[in-house]
């Protein structure tokens, strides 16, 4: 039985740092944006400008707690909250591709490897990422931060349940590879035609037995280091190139 896992939404609707906010600002979810007395960053300031965005100067004590004492770089940014698509909306834009390619999250449970799984999905053009609604970290300030805007770019549902999303993926006509130390398939031997949706699991856990069941394919990534394992984010990368190319 896994732990379940509790998230502070406290800031999810805030992000903070300079690239950030400069990738957020086309999106339209900036609310209200604070930068530190004597800001000069003119890039940042002329981007405010040309959106229409008066930035508030506050105390650079104001920032701290607000980011919780993150590296703001003298800005901080309320937003819309984050608007998640449906599964439905995802496998329908995606149906116009030659080869679409869905990743799934088996509750990822760190915002840094879930930001940077975004970043992954957008340079590799992934068409979606599908999560749970429980045991699974939201897409809250930190993964913002470490997704640098790309969750602006990716489309990200959040389920229920991840074998029911699957069963609708296969009825779509996708094969699931699930990703799993376990596995006797090298990812790199198999060729990934058509539609593909790719499981990976938790940091700690992998991807429960259920869903894991539910796979067409397990295939692994054969590691011949010290430490056999690869944190999370990284492996995503690695099987995406390898799925895109």
């Amino acid at each position: 039985m896994r732990n379940e896992t509790k998230f502070s939404k406290s800031m999810q609707n805030l992000i903070y740092g300079r690239i950030p906010l400069l990738n957020v600002l086309d999106t339209k979810r900036v609310k209200d944006v604070y930068l530190q007395n004597g800001f000069s960053d003119q890039k940042i300031l002329n981007a405010l400008k040309a959106a229409n965005i008066y930035p508030k100067f506050v105390d650079i004590k104001v920032l701290d707690q607000m980011s919780e004492h993150g590296n703001h770089q003298g800005v901080l940014a309320k937003v819309e909250p984050y608007k998640y698509s449906s599964l439905e909306e995802i496998v329908s834009s995606a149906k116009s591709k030659k080869n679409p390619l869905i990743l799934i999250l088996d509750e990822v449970s760190d915002p840094h490897n879930f930001g940077a799984i975004i970043r992954s999905c957008d340079a590799f053009s992934v068409d979606g990422i599908i999560i749970k609604s429980k045991n699974q970290v939201p897409v809250n300030l930190t993964v913002t931060k470490v997704a640098t805007g790309a969750d602006s770019f990716v489309k990200i549902a959040m389920v229920t349940n991840l074998n029911n999303a699957i069963n609708t993926l296969k009825k779509e006509g996708y094969w699931v590879y699930g990703a799993d130390g376990s596995a006797k398939d090298d990812y790199s031997k198999l060729k990934y035609d058509g539609p593909v949706a790719l499981v990976v699991g938790s940091e700690g856990f992998g991807i429960s037995k259920l869903t894991l069941e539910n796979c067409d394919f397990v295939i692994k990534i054969p590691m011949t280091g010290h430490v056999n394992s690869l944190n999370v984010s990284v492996a995503t990368g690695i099987l995406l190139a390898r799925i895109r190319n």
